[in-house]
């Protein structure tokens, strides 16, 4: 947001925290629409969807998760998570198991070839932007210790808070 002053009968303009704040999302949204869509497309490659590759990505090859656990970290409901599992299942990416000590509870696993999968996935993802790659070193250096800040400032307002970030 442009703020305007009047100084000595001229009027200048700044901008102010909450502007620079909108105006530096924006920057990043564009960035991450047009990284997400190259993602996107080397997933396809895969046969892949977005939202199958970011289930592969959270699910830890040494420790089956529940179903209900993917959901959340996924933030969506329980039946759509049904639907990606399903679909990684029939691939033979997973297997969907029965949770210790509680058999309505269904947990998932990746197989040795969904954990092959996984790491090629965690590959596509960590590529950065073409945009960011561009920069210079020290402004790569100076962007990811400024979105290290942040990712910092929102953990702890999401630990405040009892949410995740």
């Amino acid at each position: 947001m442009n703020v305007l002053n009047y100084h000595g009968g001229m009027a200048t303009t700044r901008t102010t925290a909450s502007g620079l704040a909108r105006e530096a999302q924006k920057l990043f949204f564009e960035i991450g629409m047009e990284h997400r869509a190259r993602v996107g497309a080397a997933l396809s490659e895969l046969g892949l969807t977005f939202s199958q590759a970011h289930a592969l990505r959270l699910l830890d090859p040494d420790r089956p998760q529940p179903m209900s656990m993917l959901a959340d970290r996924l933030f969506c409901d329980a039946s759509n998570v049904t639907g990606i599992a399903d679909r990684l299942e029939t691939r033979g990416l997973l297997e969907r198991r029965t949770g210790e000590g509680d058999r309505r509870v269904k947990t998932l696993t990746l197989t040795a070839p969904g954990v092959t999968l996984r790491e090629r996935v965690l590959e596509i993802m960590a590529e950065p932007p073409a945009a960011i790659a561009a920069l210079t070193p020290s402004d790569q250096r100076a962007l990811r210790d400024i979105l290290r800040r942040a990712v910092e400032l929102s953990r702890a307002s999401a630990q405040g808070t009892g949410t995740r970030a």
